[in-house]
């Protein structure tokens, strides 16, 4: 395999500082934390899983009256959530995707820098890959208008610069100009992961990140929007790609799924059959792995920790060396456990 720029700036550690001077280490994983449904305790983010931060839905903050009301009386965000750590917010994109919001681009935005989140996001036009491209393009036009329009309120927080365009690189590829353009200190991939769900192919991911990080140049921070499961990260991360967030630690629990590092099963059995152990304090303290998978709540520990610990792992290796290592292991492990995938198939051709 040959190495290009996005896996050779995957091997240098870098951080993220924010615009009152705190760092953090990149990559980095954000879970969504939902106030009023958490299933883990935020109390025991910190101290059992290492959490570094996190991305709050502001579109659901925004819209109740209670929260909106106690935010405009002098609340700030990190207080309310109670976390001492980076904070993003999202402006409902996602919740737009599915029905009509009544809201306002520079309403959300400016509601976003006023709560004080780290990193406030634009209302972007989530571009699925069904669209064709009269509908990815218009999108992406809305998109950038609305990011140039955001450009002009933030100013003391982070503003993910999204890009979108489908499945169309060509788009994707004039996002990211235009991001570049506007000036935008932060890329956020939206509308990607949906693209690697199907069957693990790496192919067209690959592709996007690879460009993104090249127009972008080596420094500016770039996010996946929904990125969450252990096996993607490593291989995101050497495209280039360094902060994620998803809610899928308690998505994967609600399904029964129990988080790998070489991928999610449902059968007990393949845990044990391949050897895999986990050392969460979760499995740590379980008498079987069968009482794990018959809890809900102890898989979305048992997930997050998962996750978080992979993030580690990535630091880890790159700081050695030995990202390339890791990979290899994961693909070897991942195609005997999941023979039908297309991950190791699709990330050799990706570096022929």
């Amino acid at each position: 395999m040959t190495e290009n720029n996005s896996e050779k700036l995957a091997k240098e550690s870098r951080a993220l500082r924010t615009y009152d001077g705190r760092s953090f280490n990149l990559p980095l994983f954000l879970p969504v934390y939902q106030p009023q449904s958490a299933i883990i305790p935020i109390e025991n983010w910190k101290t059992r899983f290492g959490v570094e931060g996190c991305i709050v839905n502001a579109f659901f903050l925004y819209k109740n009256r209670e929260t909106r009301a106690l935010f405009a009386d002098g609340e700030e965000l990190h207080n309310y959530i109670k976390l001492n750590g980076l904070i993003m917010t999202d402006s409902g994109a996602f919740q737009g995707f599915t029905r009509r919001l009544f809201l306002e681009n520079k309403k959300i935005v400016a509601f976003q820098q006023k709560i004080g989140a780290d990193i406030v996001s634009p209302l972007d036009l989530v571009t699925p890959p069904q669209d064709n491209r009269t509908v990815a393009e218009r999108k992406l036009r809305i998109t950038t208008k609305r990011i140039r329009e955001a450009k002009t309120i933030v100013s003391h927080s982070i503003l993910a610069g999204v890009q979108q365009g489908g499945k169309f690189l060509d788009l994707r590829r004039r996002s990211t100009e235009e991001l570049m353009e506007i000036g935008v200190e932060y890329i956020a991939i939206g509308s990607l992961v949906p693209f690697f769900n199907r069957n693990r192919n790496i192919n067209f991911v690959g592709k996007v990140l690879r460009e993104a990080r090249l127009i972008a140049g080596p420094d500016i921070p770039m996010h996946i929007y929904g990125a969450g499961d252990p096996v993607e990260l490593p291989f995101f991360a050497a495209l280039g790609a360094d902060i994620f967030d998803s809610s899928s630690y308690g998505h994967y629990a609600s399904a029964g799924w129990y988080m790998t590092s070489f991928g999610a099963v449902k059968d007990p059995g393949v845990i044990l059959a391949g050897e895999y152990s986990c050392l969460c304090y979760i499995c740590s303290n379980a008498e079987s792995l069968q009482e794990i998978f018959e809890s809900e709540s102890a898989l979305a520990a048992h997930n997050l920790w998962t996750i978080l610990n992979t993030i580690r792992q990535i630091r880890k290796v790159i700081a050695e060396n030995r990202l390339e290592t890791m990979l290899e292991e994961i693909l070897e492990r991942h195609a005997t456990w999941f023979p039908e995938s297309a991950l190791k198939e699709s990330w050799n051709s990706l570096h022929e």
